[in-house]
């Protein structure tokens, strides 16, 4: 991974009626993946979507489609979502049944593979993946819900995956998912992370998606002086 931060617009936080149109707007202003959060009422207390709108996103931007499966046994939504379109899927380790093979398959489909892990959840559950994994997604707010705040002590877990990484232990990136703005975005990158996805900071901007993406960027690449 090179030294420029990567930003991945949620669209949990997009308006449904225009977001095709939000998209492109997100594409447009610097986005460089698009992130779509799949719940299903039971691993999460919250129900979104699924490969239909994957498949709707798929039709209207370039750009990796990041997708992340808070489900309960993921391996079985796997092949329909990489079918729709999904660039790179990531699985929770606290609900794969076989974590190894679940990583393995989405490859052997095509697509990039992550594992998630909980703010309750120690690092060491995915170091045995961290040799297989793509992505190492670190959530820093309990799952289900857009607009949460920021949770500062997870933030302790990304120097222990950058130093198992760095020994040896495959090549994932590290991404981190929730109450990102540019404030908690600039932390995080001081902690090791890379790939910041940000829901309400970009589709919640009060100035508009372009806005968002625009602060997002500058907090983490300033300008030389």
């Amino acid at each position: 991974m090179g030294s420029r931060s990567l930003l991945a617009a949620s669209i949990l936080a997009a308006d449904f009626a225009e977001l095709g149109e939000a998209i492109r707007e997100a594409e447009a202003g610097g986005a460089d993946w698009i992130h779509i959060d799949v719940m299903d009422g039971h691993f999460v207390p919250n129900l979104t979507m699924g490969p239909v709108v994957v498949e709707a996103c798929r039709r209207v931007t370039r750009i990796p489609l990041d997708v992340h499966l808070m489900v309960e046994t993921p391996e079985r939504f796997v092949a329909p979502f990489i079918e729709a379109g999904a660039d790179r899927v990531s699985v929770h380790v606290e609900a794969a049944a076989d974590l190894v093979a679940t990583l393995r398959d989405i490859q052997a489909r095509g697509a990039r593979a992550g594992v998630a892990l909980n703010p309750e959840t120690a690092p060491e559950a995915v170091r045995n993946a961290m040799g297989i994994a793509d992505l190492v997604l670190v959530m820093s707010v309990h799952p289900g819900y857009a607009g949460q705040a920021f949770l500062h002590p997870v933030l302790e877990k990304l120097p222990i995956l950058r130093g198992w990484r760095a020994a040896g232990s495959g090549r994932p990136v590290f991404e981190i998912d929730g109450g990102i703005n540019p404030e908690t975005a600039r932390q995080a990158a001081a902690a090791g992370a890379e790939v910041f996805v940000a829901a309400s900071a970009v589709f919640g901007h009060p100035r508009g998606i372009r806005a968002g993406l625009a602060e997002l960027r500058s907090a983490l690449e300033p300008a030389p002086a």
